[in-house]
């Protein structure tokens, strides 16, 4: 009895040892509730930026991320960049496992140190400090510490501590210190109390901190991320870099401080000059100068990025441009309101945040939340807007990477925010017209001719300017929606106008298009466009629904059919509305050829989440009918021919 006794006190004694050696980040230790849907769980979080001064920041950050499974190695790496501006004086790291025990650590000395020069810069002073354990066995845990101090007040770091979908948060803290008169901005999105005020030192630290936040798991057509979780954005007031001082407490502020940066490098030498002279001198309407003097920019310049110092904001001189043929979006911009300029063309240089379905900013919070520079034109009943980084788009369209957005406009007078031509249900059309021959054998020959307007010729805009007539038929020859098939012949007219037009003619040979089964052929009539859209059922839909493209789709489809055949059976006729789109598609018999006609419009908007079940129900319908499959038979008499 005793000797049990004795066994059973020594199996606790390891179990209480056991549960002692367990380090503070034992996964162990985290809730259940921060596992559910979850990839990773950010275990600790404290961030701090002092503001030291109008050229002096220091920021720190010092986090701990538990990593659950290979989906959450997307937190694992560590990555600072620094310039000119940003230093890094201190970085460590650490690898736990399971238990929380320490199996690795390292240094800012033993971190990798590499470029960070992109693809299209020529050059750039920003470099990188990375870093990763490589670490598979799961769960493991990683902690790092970093302190950068930056020699500008441009920017101010933001509070989010769920970054993304599928990381669930212990503890976050974030704190701003600065002196007692010092002014910053802040806009909280999701953080309903007041950030705590304290006064040490004569220092105002003002904090903010959440805890226990569960995994959010990220909606199909959901709201933007900053309308899910928590995040606090922050601003200066008054702002320095370099030897340039500005003010971001309105926009108005904000475009001065640009304006400043671009002032006296709008002198163009004389040969320009004159160039600009000899194209628009005599013309009297001043959308064809514009136009002139458009191509020339597109005909002898290209983009390359060039970013030292404070190039990532300051735009190189005219002359630098008219002399290298070269410059980013900061610099080409700048070169073309110096034309126009020369001419005698007002233009304004208007701060953008480029990207498809990337251009939100929070326009009531004046701040640095821009990534690019295009060209503004007002003209008496208009306003032209140009791309100067593109040698191909035509003067006044911007396609879907700076439409639709806000746009600071930038002068002497400062800053004001505007909003560029959005491409809705009218522009963004795609026309076409399908004459097809069926044969016994199944196979079929198409003829189809296409016009793509707006935003639906994006892509083939890219395509057909960038890629060779080789490269352009394997593109065609996988992406077509056929089992089996051959490019017989393809054809691309551009019109490039405002709203740029693209004409697509193309021959090709589908395989097995019908299924053959005894006398019958079954195929279906809607030939080339079909809808992809498969949204899945959610009864606990959390968030609105949000749509951002509009377009408008037109099918006339003409299908031959072969001799000997007649049709046994017809889809039958569609039609659905909805608030999210409208549809319809009729097919039927005229003499010995089928004819299908399809019209699909889809809206855009938010629409609540109650809604959501609806719209898969719409698009269900749609996918059904777009694929329904019509019957031929063959004639008894013609059997066996």
């Amino acid at each position: 009895m005793k000797k049990k006794l004795v066994i059973i006190s020594a199996a606790i004694f390891l179990c209480i040892s056991a549960l002692a050696e367990d380090g503070e980040y034992a996964v162990s230790k985290i809730s259940p509730a921060l596992l559910k849907n979850a990839h990773a769980v950010l275990r600790l979080e404290t961030l701090s930026l002092e503001i030291i001064g109008h050229t002096k920041t220091t920021y720190k950050n010092h986090y701990v991320i538990t990593i659950l499974n290979e989906n959450g190695e997307q937190w694992s790496p560590f990555y600072e960049y620094y310039d000119k501006h940003r230093k890094i004086e201190s970085a460590e790291g650490f690898l736990y496992d399971v238990n929380g025990k320490l199996l690795k650590k390292v240094k800012l000395k033993d971190m990798e140190d590499v470029s960070g020069v992109s693809e299209s810069s020529l050059i750039d002073d920003d470099r990188v400090k990375r870093h990763s354990f490589y670490h598979k066995v799961y769960p493991y845990t990683i902690e790092y510490n970093v302190e950068i101090s930056n020699s500008s007040t441009l920017f101010f770091p933001y509070w989010v501590p769920q970054g993304r979908a599928g990381i669930s948060v212990e503890q976050s803290s974030m704190k701003i210190i600065c002196n007692e008169d010092y002014q910053f901005r802040y806009k909280a999105f999701n953080y309903s109390s007041a950030p705590i005020v304290t006064i040490e030192k004569n220092k105002k630290i003002t904090s903010w901190s959440v805890k226990i936040l569960p995994s959010i798991s990220k909606e199909l057509y959901g709201p933007l991320w900053h309308e899910l979780t928590t995040m606090v954005i922050f601003g200066p007031t008054e702002f320095q870099i370099d030897e340039y001082q500005g003010n971001m407490l309105t926009w108005q502020d904000f475009g001065k401080f640009i304006h400043s940066l671009k002032q006296g490098r709008d002198v163009l030498p004389d040969n320009v000059k004159q160039k600009v002279h000899a194209l628009t001198d005599g013309i009297s309407d001043v959308k064809t100068k514009i136009a002139l003097l458009y191509a020339y920019l597109q005909k002898n310049t290209r983009y390359i990025s060039i970013q030292l110092g404070i190039g990532g904001w300051q735009p190189f001189e005219a002359k630098f441009v008219a002399t290298k043929a070269y410059g980013d979006c900061k610099a080409l911009t700048n070169y073309m309101y110096s034309l126009l300029k020369e001419a005698g063309i007002k233009s304004f240089y208007a701060l953008i945040r480029a990207g498809a379905n990337a251009g939100y900013i929070t326009a009531d919070f004046p701040s640095q939340q821009f990534n690019h520079v295009i060209l503004s034109v007002p003209l008496a009943n208009d306003t032209v807007w140009l791309e100067c980084t593109s040698q191909t788009l035509p003067m006044g369209y911007l396609s879907d990477f700076t439409c639709d957005r806000f746009a600071l406009l930038v002068d002497e007078d400062g800053g004001k925010l505007v909003r560029t031509p959005k491409y809705g249900l009218n522009e963004n059309t795609a026309i076409r017209k399908v004459y097809a021959r069926l044969n016994s054998e199944g196979t079929l020959k198409v003829n189809s001719i296409t016009n793509y307007t707006g935003l639906q010729q994006d892509d083939l805009h890219g395509m057909i300017n960038n890629l060779s007539k080789e490269k352009v038929k394997e593109y065609l020859e996988r992406d077509l929606d056929f089992a089996t098939y051959d490019i017989d012949r393809f054809e691309y007219k551009e019109n490039k106008s405002v709203l740029p037009v693209i004409n697509e003619a193309l021959d090709i040979t589908v395989s097995n298009y019908a299924t053959i089964s005894g006398r019958r052929l079954f195929i279906v009539p809607n030939v080339m466009t079909r809808s992809h859209r498969k949204p899945v059922k959610d009864d606990q839909r959390k968030y609105d629904v949000i749509l951002n493209y509009e377009f408008r789709d037109i099918d006339s489809v003409e299908i031959e059919i072969p001799e000997g055949y007649t049709v046994e059976s017809l889809p039958a006729n569609v039609t659905v509305t909805s608030q999210f789109g409208k549809y319809s598609i009729t097919s039927k018999l005229n003499g010995n050829k089928i004819t299908c006609f399809r019209i699909a419009e889809q809206y855009s908007g938010r629409f609540p989440a109650a809604s959501y079940n609806e719209m898969v129900k719409y698009y269900e319908d749609v996918y059904k009918a777009d694929r329904a499959k019509m019957v031929l038979v063959k004639n008894e008499a013609t059997k066996g021919f």
